[in-house]
């Protein structure tokens, strides 16, 4: 499977980075505080939140083609900050794995928005935050729930069973794993977290025009579809999908779920 389209993504990526902004505001990060982005991403939310005088902030995601965005935008100068490896002051990159995180006890807060629902393992996940935070240490995020997008998949997937291209998805397995509340509050419970909040919020994301819709859809949440498809495949696969969209009522509209946590870490 291809890595993401990082530049893409950047430019595209104002739903998230909406949602992102809400779960920083519930962060509220304090001046001497070290703080983990899980999933960083291109480093929009990131660079925002090391911003704040005195915060140090490090930005994780397994997408070198993510890592390697704020690097060129750098270069660019069009934001502050480092590249993936540099130690400047204020704001590093790392690529890694958030599930199994090279940390111990390393960080005040771990912040995360729009990545949980692409590591399919959230026991694992939930561990490794908690070793990576201090005592006392907060963790605030947000990603996919139970039913996100489910209007948008299940057309996916009727199309993706139609004679036209069933051959290609013979051995598709689902990339996503969107949680539910009561499942969460036990794996949280059962890594050892405290004060724990959780909530899923319906948040659905308009657009106003088919060809906004269709590069957003394309790019984000049908990406591994796509790619399974050979080139010549690809834009009539979203032209169907598109279609379908601009009938519905609302037209061009995901419905997202997203999926709040808040805990801490005991201690502290």
């Amino acid at each position: 499977m291809s890595d993401w389209d990082a530049a893409k993504y950047h430019r595209i990526s104002d739903p998230q980075v909406a949602w992102g902004r809400s779960v920083a505001a519930r962060l509220a990060p304090a001046p001497g505080e070290r703080i983990l982005d899980l999933g960083c991403g291109t480093g929009r939310l990131t660079e925002e939140i090391a911003a704040a005088p005195g915060i140090f902030v490090v930005g994780l995601d397994r997408s070198a083609a993510m890592l390697q965005e704020p690097a060129t935008r750098r270069r660019q100068g069009q934001t502050p900050g480092s590249g993936a490896g540099s130690q400047t002051p204020g704001l590093a990159y790392v690529r890694g794995d958030g599930a199994a995180l090279p940390f111990v006890a390393a960080f005040d807060a771990v912040f995360s928005t729009a990545t949980f629902h692409w590591i399919p393992d959230h026991d694992r996940l939930f561990r490794s935050i908690h070793v990576a935070l201090k005592k006392g240490g907060r963790f605030v995020a947000q990603g996919g729930g139970s039913g996100n997008l489910e209007h948008l998949y299940g057309r996916a997937r009727r199309l993706m069973r139609s004679e036209r291209y069933a051959p290609f998805f013979t051995s598709w397995s689902e990339p996503h794993h969107f949680e539910n509340v009561a499942d969460t509050e036990r794996r949280l419970t059962t890594a050892g977290f405290e004060r724990i909040d959780v909530s899923l919020v319906f948040a659905p994301v308009p657009f106003e025009r088919p060809e906004a819709y269709a590069e957003f859809v394309a790019a984000v949440c049908l990406r591994h579809q796509v790619d399974s498809l050979p080139v010549e495949d690809r834009d009539g696969f979203m032209t169907r999908v598109t279609e379908e969209a601009i009938a519905d009522d609302p037209p061009l509209t995901l419905d997202y779920w997203r999926l709040n946590i808040s805990a801490r870490k005991a201690g502290g």
